[in-house]
């Protein structure tokens, strides 16, 4: 096997620190064609669809991207901008400010590029683009607060596919999750309380999660429990009593069980029960995406006003807001600061690295 590398490779170059953030993908146009190659390099990866691999091609090469890239590029048109796609959009913006805080800590030792764990940018690009740019120690921040399989684990298999082709690999650390950080509970608790400011609040607060299978709960997958930890701390920020908030889970897929309360049967049993406002945060989203827009801000919303509610709000996601870049910025500090070295003994690595290589090349 021929490893990735590169001949020009300055052995006594300064390095820099790398900083990988990512998240879950978009298609490149909201159209039936782009969305094809996008649904199938999602739903091909085991950790998303947990079935035998024989079966399961059958199903998705035969039934599922015959039927379902028409009605996602619907849902997409409905969400798409000029600029692209949400979650692109987001992404980008949160790296690019995270970049300018870590300017301002660091200068230019610590460097930042965005990607997605299935469309573009690629991981692999990304990582070539960072390697390139001097990167000898890295953090990959995947923007998953919760972990699950299916995305923080996922992101990982990524990183690992990508180091097995590489002659070098940096210095390396894997954000697995942060849904219990302080900064991160602050942060969804000062975006709940700014709504409120504006708009006032409503009888409940209803949390809503990204769903899984129920399943991979039972064999050991931690997201619903940090799901839940993420809400109670939250609702322990804003001083909530308990018959004020709850958390349900949104976006299930295929007839087996997902983690309940399902979102939708949810916000129908809230109207039925009489309760006339709500309020919906989605504390597992780091950026607004179609499954926040329209699914949640749309599509929910419609349930629970047929139902009989009456005052349905959806409060955005944390996105590039300066909150959630104040975290960001804390976490990746705190998470490198073993790699920073003072400016003097920097100063003195690249002298003996560059002296190292005047001796191997006399000899």
């Amino acid at each position: 096997m021929k490893y990735l590398g590169s001949p020009d490779f300055d052995h006594a170059q300064k390095g820099t620190i790398g900083v990988l953030v990512t998240n879950l993908g978009t298609p490149t146009a909201p159209e039936k064609a782009a969305l094809r190659p996008y649904l199938k390099q999602f739903l091909s990866d085991p950790r998303v669809v947990e079935i035998p691999r024989l079966l399961w091609w059958f199903i998705l090469n035969g039934i599922i991207l015959n039927v379902r890239p028409a009605r996602s590029a619907e849902a997409y048109r409905t969400v798409w901008t000029d600029e692209g796609s949400p979650l692109l959009i987001h992404t980008r913006n949160q790296a690019q400010e995270l970049q300018k805080r870590l300017n301002a800590h660091h200068g230019g030792e610590v460097i930042v590029e965005f990607a997605m764990r299935y469309g573009e940018p690629s991981v692999s690009n990304a990582m070539q683009s960072l390697i390139e740019r001097g990167a000898r120690q890295l953090l990959v921040l995947p923007m998953y607060p919760q972990y699950s399989g299916p995305t923080g684990g996922s992101t990982f298999d990524a990183i690992a596919e990508d180091f097995i082709k590489r002659r070098w690999i940096p210095d390396f650390q894997f954000v697995a999750s942060y849904h219990d950080q302080p900064g991160y509970i602050k942060a969804i608790a000062s975006s709940i309380k700014e709504h409120w400011e504006t708009h006032g609040r409503a009888e409940k607060l209803l949390f809503s999660y990204h769903g899984e299978p129920r399943r991979y709960l039972d064999e050991g997958d931690p997201y619903h429990c940090h799901c839940h930890k993420t809400t109670r701390l939250v609702a322990q920020e804003l001083g909530l009593a308990e018959d004020e908030y709850l958390s349900a889970f949104q976006s299930r897929f295929g007839r087996e069980e997902w983690l309940k309360p399902y979102t939708d049967h949810t916000l129908r049993e809230m109207a039925g029960d009489g309760i006339r406002s709500v309020q919906v945060v989605c504390p597992g989203f780091s950026a607004d995406c179609l499954e926040t827009i329209e699914e949640i801000g749309e599509e929910n919303r419609d349930y629970f006003l047929e139902a009989g509610g009456e005052r349905y709000e959806y409060i955005p996601c944390l996105n590039s807001g300066k909150g959630h870049i104040d975290f960001l910025t804390t976490l990746v500090n705190d998470r490198i600061k073993p790699w920073v070295r003072p400016q003097d003994d920097q100063a003195e690595l690249t002298a003996s690295l560059a002296e190292n290589m005047k001796t191997r090349s006399a000899a």
